[in-house]
């Protein structure tokens, strides 16, 4: 660390050289736990606890969450023709895409391999799926300079939306993974979004039966 960073880090956390070191070594260690390394995104621990995070509040509030879900397309072939570290410039540069094309409020997480999520607190579907048109828009006219050559790539894009009645995390993962295959066995380069699904009406049919008649209905 630079003579001038310690400085500052004295001046910010008022105390002597030793804490104020101590307090960057920890905030920078704790960033590295929920860091995916390569990418600089957030990993799937603090993905997973950010969802839980968002769906209580969901709960507690009844404002949306939604989650997209982002596959790479073909990726296999790239690390395949141009080898995993020209795969790894690619995963690089879709991170900062998706860091670019989102809110500062947005948690843009490497979910696995070639796979992205983005968690949208506070956001209904249809905002959600503008932002995942969005990106695939942005990644499609983007080139990307490999040492070998100019690429493109596409993904496969799925996107869900939590509401009140969305029970768990898995629950909106797993609505948010069926939309992103159906995107890629359709074709790929594609969004495809879901509704939740409502509730069944708790009322039996005798009970309809004697509401209507309660009321004259015919």
């Amino acid at each position: 660390m630079s003579s001038e960073s310690v400085a500052k880090s004295i001046t910010a956390c008022q105390g002597d050289a030793d804490t104020c070191l101590l307090y960057d070594e920890v905030v920078s260690l704790r960033k590295q736990v929920v860091t995916d390394p390569l990418t600089g995104l957030y990993n799937v621990r603090h993905f997973r606890s950010s969802l839980e995070h968002e769906l209580e509040r969901t709960r507690r509030t009844g404002m949306a969450t939604a989650l997209i879900m982002v596959d790479l397309d073909h990726f296999k072939q790239v690390n395949d023709t141009w080898g995993h570290e020209s795969g790894n410039l690619v995963l690089q540069a879709v991170a900062q895409l998706l860091q670019d094309q989102t809110r500062k409020l947005d948690i843009c997480c490497r979910y696995g391999g070639e796979e992205f999520a983005v968690i949208l607190p506070s956001t209904e579907l249809m905002l959600a799926r503008q932002v995942a048109e969005r990106c695939l828009n942005a990644l499609r006219e983007t080139v990307i300079a490999l040492e070998a050559t100019d690429l493109r790539v596409t993904a496969s894009i799925g996107v869900a939306v939590a509401d009140a009645n969305t029970r768990t995390p898995e629950e909106l993962i797993e609505a948010a993974d069926e939309c992103m295959y159906e995107a890629k066995h359709g074709g790929r380069n594609q969004v495809v979004s879901k509704r939740p699904e409502p509730l069944e009406s708790a009322v039996t049919v005798d009970e309809k039966d004697a509401l209507r008649g309660l009321f004259g209905d015919d």
